[in-house]
């Protein structure tokens, strides 16, 4: 089957030449009919699946031919809210459909004038939604058609109670679909609520119902201190076009981010307190190739589509397994391989094993030889950053004077050695222990736990 047997009005058609479609993808072929003729439908399908056009196309080709006038698509983030209304205006630009995507973080009063000059496609985040709705600054925006697109990750924000309370002001002649990647019985629940006598469609099979079976993965057991080494030594090791690596922790995203731009890795970070403007610039230049590594935490990456990420990196396994199987769904997609690679220390053991069980994940132990010895380049910027991140501690000048070393480039050069061989830093021939190694590791840590209970339960 190609798209020019979906017969679309010329316009919507010229739009999809133009963007390249020549074959719907399994979701879009079953999907578009089914909106076309007006039912509500329950979509399963991972992301990078070509979701978007599935209900983009369908809705555009009815505002087209006049059969709908609005259309509100919910998504969880500001990125993903973004990324939509970009992609559908693309699709529809040739028949004059106008898209606005609306958010929080900037102001009220451009997104209320839009909206009420009869913008056709509103793609919107919960929480801004919500607060116009209840504020009565758009009263008189009734879509005939909603989405909500990702509503998975919508329950990990925690945005179901947001979703429902919005559609209490949306007309109820209207049809509704929902998109997830993962059905979890809330989601199930919400979609017997809103929908009325839905169709379901799944294009994700049993034992691919987690996490893409296409992705390759693997994970690295570390000691804490080789984190920076280890994300270095695989970025150089890896064949990836576009990588991105998630951390928890903001100040995390922008330590990592500066190791890196200071070796010279064509990197920048993305997280929740970066000024919006910035952060559409950022992923704006990570979509068009002008940035090549993206470091991120899990908010900031939530919903993100773009194409051609090959890599993904958990610098620090996630707090959960449902945030695992949402980090490695940025790769592997549209039917594409995808390598997603985890960093564990023998303390984190039990969280991977939790993942393992709960996800189905098969991930495989790795270790990575690489050389040893001499110092190179980039172990010297390596080092150099390190050092400079450290704060001098009050009273150093004390010490010093108190040392009374008459050759202080000896004492640098002796202080310098002590700092390598403790970082390791171009002595290690291998990144990740092999199996005996991890398990015994792992035995011990264990152990040293248990004692670790004795001991306070003596004292209490």
């Amino acid at each position: 089957m190609n798209f020019s047997e979906f017969n679309f009005n010329s316009d919507i058609s010229k739009g999809v030449k133009i963007a390249g479609f020549r074959e719907p993808s399994p979701i879009q072929e079953e999907a578009i009919p089914l909106i076309l003729d007006g039912i509500d439908i329950v979509a399963q399908a991972h992301t990078g699946t070509g979701k978007t056009a599935a209900f983009g196309l369908p809705i555009l080709e009815k505002i087209a031919n006049s059969e709908v006038e609005k259309a509100l698509i919910i998504t969880p983030t500001r990125e993903l809210a973004s990324q939509v209304s970009d992609e559908l205006y693309y699709l529809g630009r040739f028949a004059g459909i106008r898209t606005l995507a609306v958010y929080g973080g900037v102001g009220y009063g451009r997104q209320i004038a839009l909206i009420n000059k009869g913008v056709q496609i509103v793609v919107a985040t919960p929480g801004r939604l919500r607060d116009l709705y209840q504020k009565g600054k758009i009263d008189n925006f009734n879509p005939e058609i909603v989405v909500l697109d990702e509503a998975d990750e919508m329950l990990d924000m925690g945005f179901l109670e947001p979703v429902k309370e919005i559609f209490e002001y949306i007309p109820q002649n209207r049809q509704t679909l929902l998109f997830s990647a993962t059905m979890p019985e809330p989601i199930k629940d919400l979609a017997e609520t809103l929908l009325y006598n839905p169709e379901y469609i799944s294009v994700v099979s049993d034992e691919d119902s987690t996490t893409n079976n296409k992705i390759e993965q693997k994970y690295y057991v570390i000691e804490e201190s080789q984190r920076d080494d280890a994300i270095v030594n695989l970025l150089e090791s890896e064949d990836y076009d576009k990588a991105l690596i998630f951390c928890r922790m903001k100040r995390e995203v922008d330590r990592v981010a500066e190791h890196l731009k200071a070796l010279g890795f064509n990197a920048e970070g993305l997280h929740g307190d970066i000024e919006q403007m910035d952060r559409d610039e950022i992923v704006k230049k990570f979509r068009r190739d002008k940035i090549e590594i993206l470091i991120a935490t899990d908010v900031a990456a939530r919903g993100l589509d773009i194409k051609g990420v090959t890599h993904v990196f958990n610098y620090h396994i996630p707090f959960d397994p449902q945030s695992y199987v949402h980090r490695i769904g940025r790769t592997g997609r549209a039917g594409k391989d995808g390598k997603a690679i985890t960093l564990v220390s023998v303390e984190e053991f039990k969280e991977l094993k939790r993942i393992q069980k709960d996800v189905g994940a098969a991930m495989e132990l790795a270790v990575l030889n690489v050389d040893g010895g001499e110092i190179s380049d980039e172990d010297i910027e390596s080092l150099k950053f390190k050092i400079s991140s450290i704060d001098v501690v009050d009273g150093v000048e004390d010490i010093i004077e108190k040392l009374e070393c008459k050759d202080r480039d000896e004492m640098l050069k002796k202080l310098l050695s002590y700092t390598i061989n403790s970082e390791r830093v171009g002595t290690s021939d291998s990144i990740g222990y092999d199996r005996d190694e991890t398990d015994r590791l792992y035995k011990e840590y264990l152990s040293e736990q248990k004692a670790t209970k004795r001991k306070k339960g003596r004292r209490n």
